[in-house]
């Protein structure tokens, strides 16, 4: 896998801050501020618990550097990474109370991330010999969009939408506001400009070619059967792209790509992936 570009911290910055925020409350954190010593320095190591994937270090480490911004970071085994049980992936040096006040929103982060970048991982293996690609969808964790698609193409997928206003992708409650699939589909044509691509959501085989005789750019091919996917392939024969959609499980994932379509989309790579067990664990000194 080609390695996969560090997100800008402009990105997440605000969203670590604002995490630390919520957890550090109006008191700060009363525990580490009682046994403590403010002057305490300390290294502390990130480990993995579990095997599978690292994503969203860099996200996670600031957490760190936000609260002591003399904090070091070295990281060892970067987002991108395939790591087995004890492994450590980062040391941070810093002043201890700041640490441990930044260590849950980090660990939160790292644990997430990972988490959607491993169950992605497992998907793409399972495709493996075939040109099938699994995209990820808007079904994000609120704010945490940039990072969760992030960890999916560290996990060897690709993106769909990244939200409203970067493509057209027509659903039922848009078909049924205008009748039909191909009205839908003319509306779309005639309000956006030459640039924005067009998909449509087909649960009727006989919708396609009158979808298709519009120039679409993508159909998206919703709980169909496999016999079903491999019909509306036939049918469009390379006239756009072919998504499938729907329940899709890694164990299921390979069934479904066999049957020719382009694209697999799984809402659950960032709604429902389990996070990955990691701990940060601190060596005082002085």
């Amino acid at each position: 896998m080609s390695p996969i570009p560090e997100l800008p911290p402009l990105l997440y910055e605000d969203l670590v801050r604002a995490a630390l925020r919520e957890d550090l409350g109006v008191a700060g954190d009363l525990t580490s501020a009682a046994i403590v010593p403010a002057d305490l320095t300390t290294t502390g190591q990130v480990l993995v618990r579990a095997p599978g994937r690292v994503a969203g270090l860099c996200a996670a480490c600031r957490a760190f550097e936000l609260l002591d911004p003399e904090a070091r970071v070295d990281s060892i085994a970067g987002d991108g990474a395939d790591v087995e049980p004890g492994t450590v992936i980062a040391e941070v040096t810093g002043r201890a109370q700041a640490l441990l006040s930044a260590e849950r929103t980090a660990m939160n982060l790292l644990g997430h991330l990972s988490g959607v970048a491993t169950l992605t991982r497992e998907v793409t293996l399972a495709l493996q010999g075939l040109p099938t690609r699994v995209v990820c969808t808007r079904k994000t964790t609120p704010l945490l969009r940039a990072l969760e698609k992030h960890a999916v193409r560290v996990g060897g997928g690709a993106n769909h939408r990244f939200g409203l206003d970067d493509a057209v992708l027509i659903k039922d409650n848009h078909r049924a506001i205008a009748g039909s699939a191909v009205e839908a589909v003319r509306r779309a044509r005639a309000h956006v400009g030459h640039l924005v691509k067009v998909e449509v959501e087909i649960e009727d085989l006989a919708d396609l070619e009158g979808v298709l005789s519009l120039g679409v750019d993508a159909v998206l091919l919703d709980n169909m059967t496999p016999d079903q996917l491999r019909q509306a392939v036939a049918i469009v024969a390379g006239r756009a792209l072919t998504e499938a959609s729907g329940g899709v499980t890694a164990e299921g994932a390979r069934a479904i790509a066999e049957t020719g379509v382009d694209l697999i989309s799984i809402g659950r790579l960032t709604h429902s992936a389990p996070a990955l067990d990691v701990s940060f664990e601190l060596s005082p000194r002085r």
